[in-house]
């Protein structure tokens, strides 16, 4: 099997990455009393070189793109309707309309900062979250070779391909793309894929009739995200996607105050079914 990773792992590297996310697997799966695993059964795909920074550190006043600061209004509102509680409503059309630029992402941030998702997370990460995903839709480039890292790690015996966030977005594409892969299985963890607008609709294959493409190679789609996750600002990604005979099974996850976390997704029972299912069929 294969993970892609998500979002905010451009200091790693494929090796270090497999150390803290295969034994992960193993214990998701194994929870769920899947079939034994050894760690090298685990592939861990890496394009997160691509967005290493060349020495600039994030902050709100560098929040320009209209496709972020869009963005970070949208995980706002999932956040206040999550958390009315701890995190305050955005503002309305008209009072965003009238302010400027990074004010907007200045208020955004603070008011996420009260949110579980940000619990003892820098808002740096969040606006590496932004900026990540909108080169990956919107610069070629960067869209090209993160998709060769994936092509380059699945192998003919990969049954299973599991992706985390941006990651989920990657490896989603990469199965449209090549319907010949031995491929059955996808699960989706933490992901942005129905966002609408800033990242259904920019999908390739794009969308039709409000429906995306299901990957021709795969049986089986489980996609799981915790309800405080703002990333995975869509919960429900089976409205979404399906060609009529296939559904995503839409399966909810705690991960405690680490909403977004790979690894607490990966060690989770859920999880680990969803694995263990595509490693037995």
């Amino acid at each position: 099997m294969v993970v892609v990773h998500g979002i905010g792992k451009e200091y790693l590297g494929p090796r270090t990455l497999h150390g803290p996310i295969a034994p992960a697997v193993l214990d998701g799966v194994g929870l769920a009393e899947g079939p034994s695993l050894a760690l090298e059964d685990i592939e861990a795909a890496f394009y997160g070189h691509l967005f290493r920074p060349s020495g600039v550190k994030g902050s709100a006043e560098s929040l320009t793109e209209p496709y972020e600061v869009e963005l970070l209004q949208a995980m706002w509102a999932e956040a206040a309707r999550a958390e009315p509680d701890r995190v305050p409503p955005p503002p309305g059309p008209a009072e965003r309309s009238k302010a400027q630029v990074p004010r907007p992402a200045q208020r955004a941030l603070y008011a996420l900062s009260r949110s579980r998702f940000l619990a003892r997370t820098a808002d740096r990460f969040l606006i590496g979250v932004l900026a990540q995903l909108r080169r990956y839709l919107t610069e070629p480039d960067i869209h090209a070779r993160a998709q060769d890292q994936i092509a380059a790690a699945v192998k003919e015996d990969t049954r299973v391909l599991v992706g985390h966030s941006l990651g989920s977005v990657v490896a989603y594409e990469a199965l449209c793309a090549h319907p010949e892969w031995p491929v059955t299985t996808f699960v989706s963890i933490g992901s942005p894929l129905g966002i609408p607008y800033l990242v259904f609709e920019r999908l390739r294959p794009t969308p039709q009739k409000g429906r995306g493409c299901w990957p021709a190679g795969v049986r089986t789609w489980t996609n799981l995200c915790d309800a405080y996750d703002v990333v995975a600002l869509v919960k429900q990604l089976a409205p979404l996607f399906g060609d009529g005979s296939k559904s995503v099974n839409d399966v909810p996850v705690h991960n405690g105050w680490q909403a977004h976390s790979i690894e607490r997704h990966l060690t989770a029972v859920e999880t680990g079914t969803a694995i263990a299912a595509g490693l037995t069929t």
